[in-house]
């Protein structure tokens, strides 16, 4: 009961924003300010007897001793227990240079027990193309521990084989940018509309004075996602152009009528514009009669009024043997959801609900089951 009702707050607050300006920089980003993903392999040395035996380990091993002009004998198998191979992987972000740091992030790929006091040889960090734009290096912060007995019985916390390298790597090589190629910015919308691109698009001409009826347009919808705006050549230009035009306000469109459901935690967000065909439903014990009625309310003729519809929505509910569900047109699931929760029904109820109304054609909007 108390998490139904908490889960239809939650619902409420989300939609609640709706129709509130919001800035450019919130609802979309440029094209060609991106962030780029950096791998790499390498060994962590120093660990206290916590690292690992393994084929690709000892490897690694000779070949780091190899580049430093030490060979062993083939038939020797030296006992690395202070060592861990590794994967080690950071995020590039836009318009960093050669010479800044990143942190990294420096997790076992082996049977490492844990990564606790070592320090990461150096690394270097590729990137999709295979070229090196980065090398990591440092001591790790693990939060994480773990304790064995000689029993075989052992304790762990976190996750101790898994480390953290703040600036930990040096950016060697900038990665090319898309900012400057062209005479024209294309702003993508974090989540695609029709509606919202068009609205992007007259708020931006309007803001910069466009008058579209002589031909000037600054900015135009490329689709639902992407909307392209004329912008300066000039690098110092195109900064203050861009700084400018991310701090303008519009109002979105409306989002899709849509339920997200997540089957898991029992998580139930109804948008609101969701609306109910007639439908009538049997689930369990429980009945709901919701039911909207037009009321014609008439003026007195001296008082040169106007006739007035009002809409009036009466919910009946009990729990008795007839089970039956029944919805009339227009009745929102607003008026289900409170319908269902003043008898004490848990989350999965409306959940089958909702699923039944949805293959019925019954309701008006999209069901995301997550």
């Amino acid at each position: 009961m108390k998490l139904f009702i908490l889960t239809f707050m939650v619902a409420s607050l989300l939609v609640a924003p709706i129709g509130k300006a919001q800035r450019i920089k919130d609802l979309a980003s440029i094209q060609g300010v991106r962030s780029n993903q950096l791998v790499g392999y390498g060994l962590v040395v120093g660990l206290p007897g916590t690292g690992e035996q393994s084929p690709f380990t000892e490897q690694s091993f000779r070949t780091m001793l190899s580049n430093f002009g030490i060979s062993l004998d083939s038939t020797l198998k030296p006992k690395i227990k202070n060592v861990a191979a590794v994967a080690v992987h950071a995020e590039l972000p836009p318009f960093l240079k050669p010479g800044q740091k990143i942190d990294v992030t420096v997790s076992s790929v082996g049977e490492a027990a844990s990564l606790r006091g070592g320090t990461l040889l150096q690394t270097f960090l590729k990137g999709l193309d295979g070229k090196v734009y980065a090398v990591a290096q440092g001591s790790m912060v693990v939060s994480g521990f773990g304790a064995e007995g000689a029993d075989g019985s052992k304790i762990v916390a976190n996750t101790p084989t898994v480390g953290r390298i703040a600036n930990g790597a040096i950016i060697e090589k900038a990665v090319p940018s898309g900012f400057m190629q062209n005479d024209f910015l294309t702003i993508n919308l974090n989540y695609p509309d029709f509606s919202t691109a068009k609205i992007l698009a007259d708020t931006i001409n309007q803001r910069l004075g466009a008058d579209p009826d002589k031909g000037y347009i600054i900015a135009t919808p490329i689709d639902a996602a992407s909307v392209r705006v004329s912008a300066p050549r000039d690098v110092g230009q195109r900064v203050g152009f861009l700084a400018t035009l991310e701090n303008f306000e519009f109002v979105p469109a409306k989002a899709p009528a849509r339920i997200v459901i997540n089957s898991r935690t029992g998580t139930i967000v109804i948008g609101q514009d969701v609306r109910l065909l007639p439908a009538a439903i049997t689930h369990g014990g429980l009945t709901v009669t919701i039911s909207e009625n037009q009321q014609v309310t008439q003026p007195n003729p001296l008082a040169q009024g106007e006739t007035v519809v009002t809409d009036q929505s009466i919910i009946d509910v009990n729990l008795d043997d007839t089970r039956m569900f029944k919805f009339d047109p227009g009745v929102t699931l607003d008026q289900l959801v409170r319908a269902v929760n003043e008898v004490g029904a848990a989350p999965g109820d409306l959940m089958a609900i909702l699923e039944a109304l949805s293959e019925a054609g019954a309701l008006q909007g999209e069901l995301v089951v997550i």
